[in-house]
């Protein structure tokens, strides 16, 4: 199978992240895997705050434009990049899923802002019909593990969950542990 799996990184981040750097090395290296790590249009003109979600998917679409029709595709990142890959996957800009959409992949979901468990940004997790990885830490402000496990049994598709103990939000230190989750759930699709 001839697949891509696009990455995003979070509102603070670049693709040039170590984190997503840690993904592309690892699931290239996979035959018959390419990865795109692309970059919101805020972060390109060099802003830091990041655009509203429309136009956030909107750059999701028109990198998954880009990768072509041909491919395959798994779609993810980190943070609010998966979030808003998690989003197009639903459909939740009025766009059908995109044609060949075999998963989603999320690095660190951000359930809710810290803090603010009554804000949840669930609306859309029915509408994925695909599998979805989340890899989330223990200790992660954005979703406890009971949050997370409750929320994804909302999930259209079948959902994994792969626990990094006693990691925050930047699940600092574990990028190539991630990269390994992810490419070995990758090659059970």
């Amino acid at each position: 199978m001839a697949a891509s799996l696009l990455l995003f990184p979070g509102a603070g981040a670049s693709s040039e992240s170590p984190a997503l750097r840690a993904v592309d090395d690892h699931v290239s290296a996979i035959k018959g895997w390419s990865v795109v790590r692309a970059d919101f249009p805020y972060r390109k003109a060099g802003r830091r705050a990041p655009d509203r979600p429309p136009a956030l998917m909107n750059a999701v679409r028109e990198e998954l434009a880009a990768i072509g029709s041909r491919r395959d595709v798994v779609v993810g990142g980190r943070s609010m990049g998966g979030r808003i890959c998690s989003m197009v996957a639903a459909g939740a800009d009025g766009l059908a899923p995109p044609k060949r959409l075999k998963g989603v992949v999320t690095i660190a979901y951000p359930l809710h802002p810290p803090g603010k468990p009554d804000r949840l940004r669930v609306e859309h997790l029915p509408d994925v019909a695909v599998p979805w990885l989340f890899v989330h830490g223990t200790k992660d402000p954005f979703a406890s593990p009971d949050e997370l496990r409750q929320w994804s049994k909302t999930v259209g598709g079948p959902v994994s969950h792969h626990w990094v103990e006693g990691k925050g939000h930047d699940l600092k230190g574990a990028d190539s542990a991630v990269a390994a989750v992810i490419g070995e759930w990758l090659s059970t699709l």
